[in-house]
């Protein structure tokens, strides 16, 4: 096939032997199945900024720290210089959530680098060698279920011990290879620590992955991971290796009207961003 003009570079410089085929299209990226010293893997092309339509970018940033202050103080003017450098923070922070993840031992790709907004990994496959489907593609047993959900769950319990929440986890970004979920799509990764919406984003990531599981087990709906996890992460009490029950009581001290009104509509916006992603999958489909 012709080779798509920005891997053209990796083909002249021996990154890639051969592209083979478009894999996928999506919101933030084009992705294709390449030939690399041998091996098939793929080649994920991010999309440039006026492109791509993820929305409140600028929630997922907050807290990223930037590699100098120059850069940093360019990136929050606004100017060229600083564009140019947040779309290259953007493009950077999922290979280096990539490598963190797969470090902390979370079922992630395996990234090969990042070359000019085209990051080489490794192409998730499923028993018979095929590529691995999405969540939303696949139909489990109720057994099956409640054994992946308990896997997704480790996963974000081991991402958040890393410091990071994936921040738009759902059935959309996990491919099920002959190990189980394998978490993908990761620009938008959050800094547990420094984000102001980390919370209720970890909580967002568990109740999307625990809907969706839920509707072959309902028994898992009732489990709140979520909140148990950023609790004991609040507390300094979160580690790799502790025991989680799925249960957490809430505390009695009164509701902050404004706060809940504000979750309130964050749930809306999720719910319609949601919606979107659904009626996305099914044009591609």
């Amino acid at each position: 096939m012709k080779i798509p003009k920005r891997i053209q570079p990796l083909v002249d410089e021996g990154l890639v032997d051969e592209v083979l085929r478009p894999l996928m299209s999506g919101k933030e990226a084009d992705v294709y199945v390449v030939r690399c010293a041998g091996e098939i893997r793929c080649a994920k092309i991010y999309k440039e900024a006026d492109k791509r339509s993820f929305k409140k970018a600028v929630e997922y940033r907050e807290g990223r720290k930037g590699r100098n202050s120059r850069r940093s103080r360019a990136m929050e003017k606004g100017s060229k210089f600083g564009r140019q450098e947040q779309e290259q923070a953007w493009q950077n922070a999922e290979v280096d959530a990539l490598y963190r993840l797969a470090y902390a031992g979370v079922r992630v790709p395996q990234p090969y680098g990042c070359f000019d907004g085209v990051l080489l990994m490794e192409l998730i496959t499923d028993d018979k060698g095929f590529v691995a489907p999405r969540l939303n593609d696949v139909t489990l047993t109720a057994e099956q279920a409640q054994i992946d959900h308990k896997k997704v769950m480790k996963d974000v319990q081991l991402m958040l011990c890393a410091g990071l929440i994936h921040g738009d986890l759902s059935e959309f970004n996990v491919l099920l290879d002959h190990t189980g979920p394998v978490i993908i799509d990761l620009p938008q990764a959050v800094d547990a620590a420094a984000n102001n919406n980390a919370k209720r984003m970890l909580e967002r990531d568990v109740n999307n992955m625990t809907q969706f599981y839920g509707q072959y087990a309902p028994e898992i709906l009732s489990t709140r991971y979520g909140k148990e996890m950023w609790a004991l992460f609040e507390s300094g009490k979160l580690t790799p290796d502790t025991e989680l029950t799925g249960q957490f009581a809430e505390s009695d001290k009164a509701a902050n009207v404004d706060s809940v009104l504000a979750e309130i509509q964050a749930a809306f916006d999720e719910e319609q961003d949601r919606k979107e992603r659904i009626l996305q999958a099914n044009e591609e489909d």
